[in-house]
């Protein structure tokens, strides 16, 4: 039978296929992987979606709607999971914050919501979220939780929860919108490991009450070179002591950032890197580095730090002034760096973040393909702090230029003018929500970081107020959860969600969202057609 799929748009890089079971869902995916074309990034499966991510300079957009539409075509409903698949135990207190006001929600007692939960035998039907995190299934789970009306933005290691018909547990502290219900002590992700996830799909899972108590260490895998306190962040502290960068102040927040991890989306791991890509990769050229080296990405600025050796270095993005022992340097150049000299990137006057780029690169090895700091996911070096380390890398791939590369400016904080492309969930809201969305001017708001922008401005009201199945997300996705004002998801953000999409910001807008401080000042205007 011919899979009934429907196509969305995701931006101006990405295409939703919509289906109607989950079924169809896991026998679309399995076509598309099976019959992948060179273009196409990442294949997120979800509820009821397949999202796909392509590089349109590879792979235009409507050819990979006309790749997605043959596929469907072709292609019959996925086959049942095997009886003989895996089995994993998770142990599990029930003791969540959220136990009793579910289970009154259920219209049962806590006890009861607990023993249901442990009784069913459940099966990892997707990925997503974060690394290692898995929505399971059971035909013995009929209830339909609703999400927290504003998700948390702390939810601890090991948390076990509920949304819509799934559950599942986080693998390290991040926000999330689900209701929770218990606790493991499992570790469900390990970077390191020959299997990173614990849970995979198809895999049969089993929860086994224990005792309620403290869970034990282990939820909350991660790939970090570094930790608090002094540490070399490298791959040998020999060689860092010889040819590195000794930090004596982080400022705000500084992370190693290079271009991230594409293409692993479907184990449930973030693009990451720099939010400003476009001031990295200038950082780099200016230096003779590869566009795609690790640097450093410092927001709001404040970075003091000491050369171990003789470097080269240049900042670009953010604007402050940027003092080499004492002495005041221009941004967008390449500069010599003596040993023993201090540098500091004093505090930005306009924009959010600055990129500092050391002649070699930076960083130690690569998790999963990228030196990238991703703070939501755990996975990359820790921020940095004062005492670190880091080692400077030899992979310079030419001379430092002779001259200036690239005009520059401050960046323009104060008001900024975004494209939006278009989302999957438009008609979830009303004609004048798209309205307000164009016409008004948004504020960016104290909660802004590397996972997303939240935005004060109206609400955008919605004429569809159910849940929606969670589903692949997209960098740049303005999701609205059920306050009414949106979120730009940014390059740590989740890789699915369950908060409709009204819009997308193009791919070319990103850089100057990065740069955008609490109190900047938005307007909306539809991306012009290629």
């Amino acid at each position: 039978m011919v899979i009934a799929t429907r196509l969305l748009p995701m931006g101006d890089r990405a295409v939703l296929a919509e289906v109607g079971s989950l079924d169809d869902v896991l026998a679309l995916h399995a076509a598309l992987a099976a019959s992948r074309v060179e273009g196409v990034i990442d294949l997120v499966p979800a509820a009821r979606t397949v999202l796909v991510h392509v590089d349109p300079s590879a792979l235009t957009l409507a050819a990979a709607r006309s790749w997605i539409d043959r596929a469907a075509r072709e292609t019959d409903a996925a086959a049942p999971v095997p009886a003989d698949a895996p089995v994993v135990e998770l142990d599990v207190a029930y003791d969540g914050p959220d136990l009793a006001s579910t289970a009154g929600l259920l219209a049962i007692g806590p006890g009861e919501l607990a023993e249901r939960h442990a009784a069913a035998e459940w099966t990892v039907a997707f990925t997503g979220f974060a690394p290692g995190f898995a929505y399971l299934v059971s035909p013995a789970w009929t209830f339909d939780v609703p999400r927290l009306a504003s998700p948390r933005t702390r939810v601890p290691a090991g948390a076990i929860g509920l949304a819509a018909g799934f559950a599942g547990a986080y693998p390290r502290e991040t926000p999330g919108g689900w209701r929770l219900i218990g606790t493991t002590s499992a570790a469900l992700f390990d970077p390191d490991a020959a299997a990173p996830a614990l849970l995979t799909p198809g895999a049969r899972v089993r929860f086994v009450p224990r005792a309620t108590g403290p869970a034990t260490a282990g939820a909350s895998g991660t790939g970090g070179d570094a930790s608090a306190g002094s540490a070399t962040v490298g791959e040998d502290a020999a060689e860092a002591a010889q040819r590195s960068i000794r930090i004596i102040e982080p400022g705000l927040l500084a992370t190693i950032q290079d271009l991230g991890r594409p293409g692993a989306a479907s184990l449930g791991v973030a693009l990451s890197g720099a939010l400003d890509r476009g001031a990295l990769r200038t950082a780099n050229r200016l230096v003779g580095n590869l566009e795609h080296a690790a640097g450093i990405e410092i927001t709001m600025g404040g970075l003091r730090a000491v050369a171990q050796g003789d470097l080269w270095f240049a900042v670009t993005g953010a604007w402050g002034p940027i003092l080499l022992d004492g002495r005041q340097v221009d941004p967008y150049e390449a500069h010599p760096w003596a040993a023993g000299a201090e540098l500091r990137v004093d505090w930005f006057a306009h924009g959010a973040r600055g990129f500092l780029a050391i002649r070699g690169g930076l960083g130690g090895r690569a998790v999963l393909g990228s030196r990238a700091t991703d703070l939501l996911a755990g996975l990359g070096p820790a921020p940095l702090h004062a005492g670190d380390a880091v080692a400077v890398r030899d992979e310079a791939s030419g001379p430092v230029p002779v001259a200036g590369i690239a005009p520059w400016g401050a960046p323009d904080d104060a008001d900024l003018v975004v494209e939006l492309a278009p989302g999957p969930r438009a008609d979830w809201f009303a004609a004048s929500a798209l309205v307000d969305l164009y016409e008004s001017v948004w504020t960016v708001t104290n909660d802004a970081d590397r996972v997303g922008v939240r935005l004060d401005g109206p609400v955008l009201e919605r004429v569809r107020h159910g849940e929606l199945p969670s589903e692949g997300m997209a960098v740049g996705a303005l999701q609205v959860p059920p306050t009414g004002r949106p979120t730009i998801l940014l390059m740590d953000g989740p890789v699915t969600g369950g908060y409709p999409v009204i819009a997308v910001v193009t791919d070319a807008a990103l850089d100057a969202i990065a740069q955008a401080r609490p109190g900047t000042r938005i307007r909306f205007r539809h991306a012009r057609a290629n």
